[in-house]
């Protein structure tokens, strides 16, 4: 059982998740938030000086082993991923529930994805890197035809998938052309799985992509499209729809800033319609679709927020995009905030990240499920 030690964070700015407080004392009690009581705390810490944020959460990554213990170094506690073979999901998942000193985890599972379509030959391409080829190489499920979206969803949530993700991807942008899924395919799978009760995240990189994605009615993208320039309006045009139709984006810009098929057009075109979305009232996600190589877990996510502000965004509406919007967005609603009752998943840094976004990376204490990974 878990000793309920009390511990007491004085005179710290506080970013709750929405907004800062100049100067307040938290309270930790076991894995919980509480309200200052008065009475003794076994352990004091200092913040004068400092500024104590939610734990960060990247709203993408790949995980394999030793992910989720990097991400926990950069104060990233949670990290949601999107595509994990069955045997490594599950292996990630009880290392999580079972220790403090990795971020926990959410996962889409196996994706959506038509017979030889991305990340097919991703994945082929970095097994034989990997510690543990099968994590990635294994043979995994596909999907062509609409009617069989049903089962490939019911499958999915026997595997224990918390979302479902969808790719759409022609292998513009990278790779050479790969078979995708048919527009029909795509709503059908978002259908089934709205029926079923699970949000889906799409995969789509281009703008025709993301319309598709509208048009099927997927309630998030899982990547911001970066082939719209700017001062080209389908931008605005299509931030404008998502705006309409409720649906999140996340934005992974430093996956673009690292990636082999990057270039700097494809970087600048992504803070473009991150600004775009940011105007249109789109939710953004602080993502970085972090993987064993690059970007880093938990690094990657710091970058990330500060090319969400060059798109635009405050420091505190980044730090809102890596923090409180991910998790309302994924039915998190234990964490992601700095409130009584809610997980003690905490970051504290040294400076003002809601002045100067960079200061997210003077870390000087990190908590996960109120367990101090002190420095």
């Amino acid at each position: 059982m878990r000793s309920a030690l009390r511990t007491l964070i004085r005179d710290v700015r506080v970013f709750d998740g929405a907004q800062a407080v100049a100067c307040a004392d938290v309270l930790v009690v076991g894995d919980r938030i509480a309200e200052p009581d008065g009475r003794p705390a076994d352990v004091e810490v200092d913040g004068t000086g400092r500024t104590l944020l939610p734990g960060l959460i990247d709203a993408h990554t790949h995980t394999f082993d030793g992910s989720l213990a990097q991400a926990l170094t950069f104060g990233v506690t949670t990290e949601l991923d999107m595509f994990c073979l069955p045997p490594n999901l599950a292996r990630q998942r009880a290392l999580a529930a079972a220790r403090d000193d990795i971020a926990d985890l959410r996962s889409a599972g196996v994706l959506a994805t038509a017979p030889g379509g991305h990340p097919s030959a991703v994945i082929a391409a970095i097994a034989p890197m990997l510690e543990r080829p099968e994590d990635a190489d294994g043979p995994f499920e596909t999907i062509t035809h609409p009617e069989d979206a049903t089962a490939f969803v019911a499958a999915r949530i026997a595997e224990g998938s918390d979302y479902l993700k969808v790719v759409i991807d022609e292998g513009a942008t990278g790779w050479a052309a790969v078979p995708t899924l048919g527009p029909d395919t795509v709503k059908a799978l978002a259908d089934a799985a709205r029926a079923a009760g699970l949000r889906t995240i799409a995969h789509a990189v281009t703008a025709k992509e993301t319309a598709i994605a509208l048009d099927a009615g997927v309630d998030g993208l899982a990547h911001i499209w970066a082939d719209t320039a700017p001062g080209d309006p389908a931008a605005d045009e299509l931030a404008e729809r998502a705006a309409a139709q409720g649906v999140f984006v996340v934005s992974a810009i430093v996956n673009y800033e690292v990636s082999g098929g990057g270039s700097p057009d494809r970087v600048a075109n992504a803070r473009h319609v991150a600004g775009a979305l940011r105007r249109a009232g789109v939710p953004l996600l602080a993502g970085t679709d972090a993987n064993p190589f690059a970007p880093l877990h938990g690094d990657g996510l710091h970058r990330e927020l500060e090319l969400l502000t060059q798109a635009g965004l405050s420091p505190q509406e980044a730090l809102a995009a890596g923090t409180s919007i991910p998790a309302r967005h994924f039915g998190l609603a234990d964490r992601g905030r700095i409130a009584p009752g809610l997980r003690a998943d905490l970051l504290l840094v040294d400076g003002d990240p809601t002045r100067d976004i960079t200061a997210t990376r003077a870390i000087t204490n990190i908590w996960r499920r109120g367990i101090s990974q002190s420095r």
